[in-house]
């Protein structure tokens, strides 16, 4: 009887991974006291890499100076108006190419023509048009996040299940109905897969228009840096970039565990 009571294990993951909560942050920090380690003890050069305990320091007085904030502020500003801007127009017009026809026929050829070209090339053509103000900046960042949006987009709509449409068709959904409750919620992870991608160009694209007429600004911080071959300074400012991409990736992985709490 307490064999029968007994409760069956579940078997129906789905293959979904599992969490392993301080992984990440061990490899992190094993790789920072490898680094610590190999700069003091003479296996790897200062000067082809700083330590850590002196790039920490580096933090430190950025942070006391005021320093971190002029340069982050500017950065995040530029980054949130660019991205924001590409990803909302990405977003509609792939949406527009995966439900209309017209619109495929239409936008599709012109995405593949605009997608392959370097977005970087086209930073000098963008401040002939926009100056070299925050204008340029904006612009390269929207249009370098739009396209991997539209691309990411029209294709999540395109891979949803045809057999749930013709299922809504049949229980006499509206067209609207259809779209809203079935088309946008399955695409939504290819959208939002794609947004990650986006907004990992949007960060490199940043930097390279910081590099060009920014005071302040992660990139022209780095460039600064780099010009001076600080390698303290200069790797300060590479951190900030990734942990500025963690903080990107967590606030999607967020977005995700919210919106797709259906998928089991």
């Amino acid at each position: 009887m307490s064999d029968l009571l007994k409760p069956v294990e579940f078997r129906g993951g789905g293959f979904a991974p599992k969490r392993q909560r301080g992984m990440g942050i061990l490899v992190f920090v094993l790789l920072i006291l490898l680094a610590e380690w190999g700069t003091r003890t003479g296996v790897i050069s200062n000067l082809t890499l700083p330590r850590p305990s002196d790039v920490l320091m580096t933090f430190v007085e950025l942070w006391q100076s005021g320093l971190l904030f002029k340069h982050l502020a500017p950065s995040l500003s530029r980054l949130a108006v660019g991205a924001t801007i590409g990803a909302s127009l990405g977003i509609a017009i792939g949406v527009m190419i995966g439900l209309f026809s017209y619109v495929r026929a239409g936008l599709v050829p012109l995405v593949a023509a605009l997608f392959p070209i370097p977005k970087i090339a086209l930073l000098p053509l963008f401040v002939i048009w926009f100056g070299i103000d925050e204008a340029s900046k904006y612009a390269l960042i929207a249009f370098g996040t739009f396209t991997p949006t539209v691309v990411a987009t029209y294709a999540a709509v395109d891979n949803v299940d045809r057999n749930l449409i013709r299922m809504g068709q049949s229980f006499g959904l509206r067209w609207w109905s259809i779209v809203r409750k079935i088309v946008l919620p399955g695409a939504m992870p290819g959208i939002l897969s794609g947004l990650r991608i986006s907004l990992a160009i949007a960060i490199i694209l940043l930097v390279a228009a910081e590099m060009l007429g920014a005071e302040y600004g992660i990139g022209a911080y780095i460039l600064e840096a780099g010009s001076l071959y600080d390698l303290e300074r200069l790797f300060a400012g590479v951190v900030i970039l990734s942990v500025l991409g963690v903080l990107v990736s967590a606030v999607i992985g967020s977005i995700e565990a919210r919106v797709l709490r259906w998928r089991v």
